[in-house]
């Protein structure tokens, strides 16, 4: 896991590289510093030699200089690995989601790939900048300074045999309590942020229901959540400071004691005790930055886990990229096809149906009938768990994946618009779309007259989701934006929801009269909508109940003629 994370640092590598060498020179001039210092003081101040201190003190200055200059180059280059690192991290992560079918993105949801992106990277990248500086710089400063002591204090050195052991022991239990805290502590992060992108995506629907205090409730629930796992963590982890201040004032007891004895008779000067007092508060910072690390690790290993199992999951669905590349027509056949989101629960049973190309035909069912989910497994949004599609006479599956999804255009009931210029939102069924393109296709759903109203035309300004557009104009828009794409197919799943029944008119008049040798299937609640097609099907609970056209289902079809009733009644009520 930690090797195919690290191996996203790429093109940064040689920066990852030079750095902990740069902590290296560092240590080293910072263990060179106090036996230079216990140098002036035995041999310089002891006796008097001036030229002797003006020698070493100039070695004690260059050597403070390269130190201070290892410690700079090691933090620029540190930076731009970790960054450069956490770059390519989320390139990658983002690629990869790219790539995921619609049930890849189920089964992680939406607000879990948004935590892995921003909080879990970001944990890994902290731990990957503290690993290539002070990874290195602690094992290396812990051994230079132990020789450093053993060669100065000889016997002192046995001070540490009894220290080490307790701080390691120490680390070991609340590196261990602390894991568990803060794998919960990230899980509850997805259901914060579900929290957060429905209550912003939903934020019109929470002021119109004035239920804003219970999605303070939920929010303040969730956040409360992470809070009192972190809280455990931490409070675990600040255990290790008071533990390791009083073992590194214990250490500096013990040395002064039997440090004062060796000098008593002779066998230590005060400048070796000294530099002993530096080498010791070295070998403890060192062990205390030790652990440090091991709990950041700690911390990131879960976002560690969570990243891995994204870069490393193989999407539900081939993209065939050497696939067939040419949609011949739109004819569509289903063969025997079974379908559920989870397995053994079948929203699709056993569905045959044939349609020819160029024809117009509705679909009419009640809320989970399956309706949806019938023409997703056309562009293959998702694949179907038993029997064929057949697009253009082949397989769905045996199309390159791009090729088979430009020769359908589906249009949801829940339309989606970006930030950006009209023109910008058109263009993503078309990318170099002309204007007299976009006119026609603006013409043809019936959005050209509100677009040419506004002052900046097919420039004005779409804030985001389609915010400053009413629904009715959001759904016209994205009919344009399919219709640019000049499909196979053209779905329309309830897309004109919105709109009144005239506007609805003039788009169905307009797809029939100048959109021609183009296959349309409406998905829609009115009948009117569907009732001039070539031919009607009727779906109930996941099957197909019955096909004809509206007056063959008018005169055999009982919910066909139920539906007609109530809705011609509504319109002449209305």
């Amino acid at each position: 896991m930690v090797k195919s994370l690290f191996s996203r640092v790429r093109q940064y590598k040689w920066k990852a590289v030079v750095t902990p060498i740069f902590m290296v020179g560092e240590v080293a001039m910072e263990v060179i510093i106090p036996t230079l210092m216990a140098l002036i003081i035995d041999n310089g101040v002891a006796n008097g030699d001036m030229d002797y201190i003006w020698s070493m003190s100039i070695r004690l200055v260059a050597a403070a200089f390269l130190a201070l200059s290892f410690g700079v180059l090691s933090a620029i280059t540190g930076a731009y690995a970790s960054s450069g690192f956490a770059t390519n991290l989320r390139h990658d992560l983002y690629q990869k989601i790219q790539d995921f079918s619609f049930s890849d993105i189920d089964r992680f949801s939406s607000s879990s790939l948004i935590t892995r992106l921003t909080t879990d990277v970001q944990n890994v990248q902290m731990t990957f900048q503290m690993s290539i500086r002070m990874l290195f710089r602690s094992p290396v400063m812990f051994i230079f300074a132990i020789i450093m002591v053993a060669r100065n204090g000889g016997v002192l050195a046995t001070v540490f045999a009894v220290a080490i052991p307790i701080i390691i022991m120490a680390v070991y239990v609340v590196l261990k309590k602390t894991h568990q805290s803060f794998t919960k502590a990230f899980k509850g992060y997805d259901g914060f942020n579900m929290v957060v992108q429905e209550n912003l995506n939903g934020i019109r629907t929470v002021k119109a229901y004035v239920r804003e205090d219970e999605q303070i409730d939920k929010f303040t629930k969730a956040a409360d959540e992470i809070k009192k796992n972190f809280v455990k963590g931490q409070r675990l982890m600040a255990i290790t400071s008071p533990m390791m201040m009083f073992v590194s004032y214990a250490c500096m007891i013990a040395i002064s004691y039997f440090g004062a004895k060796l000098i008593n008779v002779g066998s230590m000067e005060t400048g070796q005790l000294m530099s002993i007092y530096t080498y010791t508060g070295q070998i403890l910072s060192s062990l205390i930055m030790s652990a440090m690390i091991i709990v950041m690790f700690s911390i990131a290993w879960p976002s560690m886990q969570r990243i891995t199992e994204v870069l490393n999951a193989v999407p539900s669905m081939d993209r065939n990229e050497n696939g067939d590349k040419t949609v011949e027509d739109g004819s569509i056949e289903f063969k025997d096809v079974s379908f559920g989101y989870k397995k053994g629960v079948d929203v699709l049973k056993d569905i045959n149906l044939e349609i020819k190309s160029g024809e117009t035909v509705g679909i009419l069912g009640t809320t989970g009938s399956g309706k949806t989910t019938l023409i997703s497994l056309i562009a293959r949004l998702y694949d179907v768990d038993k029997g064929q599609v057949l697009v253009g006479g082949k397989d769905v599956r045996s199309y390159d994946l791009y090729s088979l999804r430009q020769a359908v255009s589906v249009v949801l009931q829940k339309n989606t618009l970006f930030s950006g210029t009209i023109a910008d939102n058109l263009r993503w069924g078309k990318s170099d779309a002309t204007l007299d393109e976009m006119r026609q296709a603006a013409e043809n759903s019936s959005a050209l007259s509100f677009i040419e109203e506004k002052p900046e035309g097919f420039d004005s300004w779409v804030e985001q989701g389609g915010a400053n557009f009413s629904g009715g104009q959001k759904q016209r828009l994205c009919i344009a934006r399919a219709l640019l794409k000049n499909p196979r197919i053209l779905i329309l799943d309830d897309s004109t929801s919105a709109v009144d029944t005239a506007t609805d008119k003039k788009i169905r008049d307009a797809l029939s009269q100048r959109v021609k040798g183009m296959t349309k299937i409406i998905i829609s609640q009115r009948v009117s909508s569907v009732e001039d097609a070539d031919k009607i099907i009727i779906m109930s609970n996941g099957k197909i109940e019955d096909i004809g056209t509206s007056d063959e289902l008018l005169k055999r079809n009982e919910s066909y003629q139920v539906l007609y009733k109530t809705q011609q009644e509504g319109a002449l009520h209305g």
